[in-house]
């Protein structure tokens, strides 16, 4: 059997590839790309403070837990009054080296309590002030 082949536009193979399937491919990765790049380059360097004998400084800490009820504990012992905390607090902001306020007020204090903790420390020159006890707030 004897095979034409003829020179018409119309029979011939088509020998282009079809590059649209690639190019499909090719964006959906770009795209995946561009997703999770920010996820992976989401770094933060710290510089940690380090004595001059190599190792790393540790500071002091306060821990001050507001009761529901406005009680106010400084490490375990009570606090009478708003006047005796900020004595305290104006106390260890003349310090040199100012320790950490770790405040955990409990999850049923009243926000005001907490806010005027807070102010109190502010208005006394406390720099170093941080919240401790955040996963009784999660909730279930």
């Amino acid at each position: 059997m004897a095979m034409s082949v003829s020179a018409s536009a119309s029979g011939e193979p088509l020998v282009d590839m079809n590059t649209t399937p690639l190019i499909d491919v090719m964006l959906v990765l770009l795209i995946m790309f561009i997703i999770t790049l920010p996820v992976v380059t989401n770094n933060i360097k710290l510089d940690l403070p380090v004595k001059p004998d190599g190792k790393a400084a540790t500071t002091e800490k306060i821990d001050l837990t507001i009761d529901y009820d406005g009680t106010i504990l400084w490490n375990g012992a009570v606090i009478e009054s708003l006047a005796q905390l900020e004595q305290y607090f104006r106390a260890e902001a003349a310090r040199p080296n100012q320790p950490e306020l770790h405040v955990r007020p409990d999850k049923r204090a009243k926000y005001d309590y907490v806010a005027q903790v807070l102010g109190s420390a502010q208005r006394s020159g406390m720099q170093r002030i941080g919240f401790a006890g955040q996963e009784q707030f999660i909730e279930k």
